[in-house]
């Protein structure tokens, strides 16, 4: 899974629309990952092919609301399990490398 698309899971935790998925990842990342229409809405359309969201059904029309599927919350709960492993993996090297540097 791209970073993009992890970051927008983990936005749809709660259901959003797509103005403020940009802002929550660009927030939770303290600007460090911002996100363009272009991207957010790509990524948006192959998630929902996945069947990880959905559009949520809203009164405002002139705005989408997306929220995940339990395909969606289960995908981004194992990504994030995944990506826990990965950093502890990547301390480990670390690690070992210096443990053999000395």
């Amino acid at each position: 899974m791209s970073d993009s698309a992890y970051y927008i899971l983990l936005a749809l935790l709660l259901p959003k629309h797509g103005y403020a998925i940009m802002k929550y990842i660009e927030e939770l990342t303290e600007g460090e990952i911002t996100m363009g229409p272009a991207t957010l809405y790509t990524l948006i359309k192959k998630l929902q092919k996945s069947g990880y969201i959905l559009l949520h059904e809203d009164d405002d029309e002139r705005r989408k609301t997306y929220q995940l599927t339990q395909a969606g919350t289960a995908m981004v709960e194992a990504e994030i399990e995944r990506r826990l492993r990965m950093s502890r993996h990547g301390r480990l090297a670390q690690l070992n490398a210096k443990e053999e540097l000395e």
